[in-house]
């Protein structure tokens, strides 16, 4: 080996030993989905929670990694007897990422906008038993409510219940300004998003000092990042088929948990034929939700009969009530006056739990007669013809939103699912603080829309990540959509 080379070869081996020293303050996070906007209190994109959740923007109150909710930018409350009033309490010292405070002025601001007759938030309905929000003074807020709610603490963790301000809100989208461990740094759409530490963060602070998000829509290109550690994490990895060979190389660690994602053949039930409900059971009857599990997610995921999480203690298996039977779905549709089936659309997002699994469903279907035509979609398409123009028949989507059966007591939601019975029962169970009592309602609730097979319930999203082995910290379940990096290290 020649002088030069030898120096050149110590330069190099102190260039990656340099690289390898930064890395240990930084991270690069793989994810599928890129934001469409960075407002997650102004669409219903689950992936702008996934980048900003906790990291940058924070509520009165949070989910944890185990889907507790604690105290957030409230450190403390009381609860009036009646249930009507919600006291909060605020941290002291909080600033945003701008350098303003923020107090009860910002609280007030960001609820009565969530809550407001022309509010594009959708979880809207979250807010809507607030009546008033007051000042109390600086670190004091009060909420007075139309009616009790037993959620109220629960709403009030999700990312569309952050706390903004007045002075940011204008740019909030391509420069979001929020109070979390981490400060929006940049966004080259198409690419990533760059977060780097808060130095005035008014809590714990983050241990990173920079994270980058870096958006890979393709599994197999998220496969060989992965593998050629260009990212050090990837949450949601979309190609389980390659689990097991991270699993063998101990440069990696994979994480399987939960999702609280029901992943639902969504069915518009004012689009004929799918206001029959022989037609909706017969959709249920065609459907072998194993075969989508084995074949779109490759074991992983957990079969579901109904809108609500199996690790839930309130649930109920009711997949029994829609087995595969295609035979009694041809019946069913004779019965619908359909005995030589129908066609309609399949819209599917790009997840690879829809792309996938779309592919086997649409095969399914046209066993028995249902003749599905698959139209791909990006999630901007899939927000404006499916979640706000209701112009599709079928669709395939996770809902990862923690504990939202109560969607199906709203007739405008996308699927348009109109019952007052069950309308009634939720709003008996925002009522209800009673523990026994909430179970039972929530099993009833579970009961009647498999009754009415108002979707094709298909299965529980498994949470799926791969990280490099020394990386910790990193949340295995995801009780709300997000990767939350605050308490995330690299070891010793």
């Amino acid at each position: 080996m020649t002088f030069r080379s030898i120096l050149f070869a110590a330069g190099s081996a102190l260039a990656l030993s340099t690289a390898a020293a930064l890395a240990k303050d930084s991270i690069t996070v793989g994810l599928q989905l890129e934001p469409p906007h960075l407002d997650p209190t102004s669409a219903a994109a689950g992936a702008i929670d996934q980048v900003l959740y906790s990291n940058v923007f924070e509520g009165l109150t949070r989910f944890m990694g185990d889907g507790s909710v604690v105290p957030g930018l409230a450190k403390s409350w009381e609860i009036s007897e009646d249930g009507l009033t919600y006291t909060f309490m605020l941290n002291e010292g909080v600033t945003f990422h701008d350098g303003t405070t923020m107090d009860a002025e910002d609280v007030k601001f960001s609820l009565d906008r969530a809550r407001a007759e022309d509010s594009t938030n959708a979880q809207k309905a979250l807010f809507a038993d607030i009546a008033e929000v007051t000042v109390v003074d600086p670190m004091t807020v009060q909420l007075t409510l139309s009616k009790p709610n037993g959620n109220m603490l629960f709403n009030l963790a999700w990312g569309d219940a952050v706390i903004v301000a007045p002075e940011s809100i204008d740019d909030i989208k391509t420069a979001p300004v929020g109070t979390g461990a981490f400060k929006f740094a940049g966004w080259v759409q198409g690419d990533r998003i760059d977060l780097e530490k808060n130095a005035d963060y008014w809590g714990t602070p983050a241990v990173l000092d920079k994270a980058t998000f870096k958006f890979i829509s393709d599994p197999t290109a998220a496969f060989a990042a992965v593998m050629a550690e260009d990212v050090d994490a990837f949450a949601g990895f979309p190609a389980p088929e390659n689990l097991p060979q991270f699993e063998a190389d101990p440069r990696f660690q994979v994480l399987v948990g939960s999702t609280e994602g029901e992943t639902i053949l969504s069915t518009n039930n004012k689009q004929a034929p799918f206001d029959n409900v022989k037609v909706r059971e017969a959709l249920a009857h065609a459907i072998d939700r194993q075969a989508i599990i084995d074949g779109a997610m490759f074991g992983y995921g957990t079969p579901i009969g109904t809108h609500f999480a199996p690790h839930n203690p309130a649930y109920v298996d009711l997949t029994g009530q829609s087995a595969f039977d295609p035979e009694k779905a041809k019946a069913l549709l004779a019965e619908a006056g359909l005995p030589d089936g129908f066609e309609t659309t399949l819209h599917l997002p790009p997840p690879s739990y829809a792309r996938r699994g779309g592919e086997i469903i649409a095969a399914q279907l046209a066993n028995v007669g249902i003749k599905a035509e698959i139209i791909n979609v990006e999630w901007a398409q899939w927000l404006e013809t499916v979640f706000r123009g209701k112009n599709f028949g079928l669709t395939i989507v996770s809902h990862t939103e923690p504990m939202d059966i109560g969607i199906y007591a709203r007739p405008e939601y996308y699927f348009q699912y109109d019952n007052a019975a069950f309308q009634q029962l939720m709003t008996d169970l925002n009522g209800t603080t009673d523990p026994d009592k909430r179970t039972a309602m929530l099993q009833e609730a579970q009961k009647i829309i498999a009754d009415d097979y108002v979707n094709g319930y298909l299965f529980q999203l498994a949470a799926l990540s791969v990280a490099k082995a020394d990386l910790q910290g990193l949340w295995s379940n995801a009780p709300t959509q997000a990767t939350d990096l605050t308490a995330v290290s690299w070891a010793d």
